[in-house]
């Protein structure tokens, strides 16, 4: 009998590929890479055609290879093998959903992507090195993290709760395009959190980075989506600029700036 605190040896869970709908039927493992051979774990429920409701008919198979989270600093693939299926009343033809494991399109799994965000806000590593430990390009790993960070982190309706200091300042990124050319400027608003440095628990906290310097940058954040985010605000920090004084007297008349 095995140890009542252990339980039998699941590549599954351990892999989390459980949580993503998959189940592991083989493996690869060299030394660059590994690979996981998956299939998907619930095939009956995309039988159905979503069109005319009648039994599909299995037609063939087709491979699609997800980036996941690297185990022993090597990358692991997954190579999903996916049923196609062709209606037999209005001839559409479909594949098994694979929305739990990955985005549509998408080349890392759900569970890479968020190793990705927390690698680089956590941990902070470089977008480089976590494209290299994922063995997939920059690029990919770079829109993953934009879109993961914003539907997490951006769109929290919590993420302002509590702030009370704002700081916002714009800085301006110069890229030149070659020699002899004129630079290109292109500015951004800083927004953090200078609460925990007035009340001394912490540092600053990073609330957003956004396109371009304008009145109308400020105004939306001061405004707010939510009414507490404004009745919290107590001070505003900011440069100079004359946009961001405007927008903070015309949202926050009564705030200290």
């Amino acid at each position: 009998m095995l140890d009542a605190t252990f339980s039998r040896p699941d590549l599954d869970a351990f892999c989390r590929l459980d949580t993503l709908g998959l189940t592991v039927v083989g493996q690869q493992l060299a030394a660059q890479e590994a690979v996981l051979a998956c299939r998907v774990s619930a095939p009956a429920e995309d039988r159905w055609c979503r069109s005319c409701g009648s039994v599909g008919r299995p037609r063939d198979t087709v491979i699609r290879r997800l980036a996941h989270v690297p185990f022993g600093w090597r990358p692991t693939v997954l190579l999903v093998r996916l049923r196609r299926f062709g209606c037999s009343g209005c001839g559409r033809v479909w594949r098994q959903d694979l929305g739990a494991a990955a985005a549509p399109r998408g080349r890392l799994s759900r569970d890479a992507v968020l190793w990705a965000l927390k690698s680089l806000v956590i941990d902070r590593l470089s977008v480089a090195r976590i494209a290299a430990l994922l063995a997939v390009a920059w690029h990919t790993v770079n829109d993953a993290v934009l879109t993961a960070g914003r539907e997490l982190l951006i769109a929290d309706p919590t993420r302002l709760d509590g702030v009370e200091v704002l700081g916002v300042d714009g800085h301006c990124w110069r890229h030149p395009r070659g020699p002899g050319s004129a630079q290109v400027e292109r500015f951004v608003t800083v927004i953090i959190d200078l609460t925990p440095v007035r009340n001394g628990p912490g540092p600053a906290r990073l609330l957003d980075l956004v396109e371009g310097r304008s009145k109308a940058v400020l105004h939306k954040l001061a405004a707010g989506p939510k009414p507490g985010v404004r009745a919290g605000l107590q001070v505003v920090v900011m440069d100079g600029f004359t946009g961001f004084k405007t927008a903070t007297t015309e949202a926050l008349p009564r705030r200290s700036r």
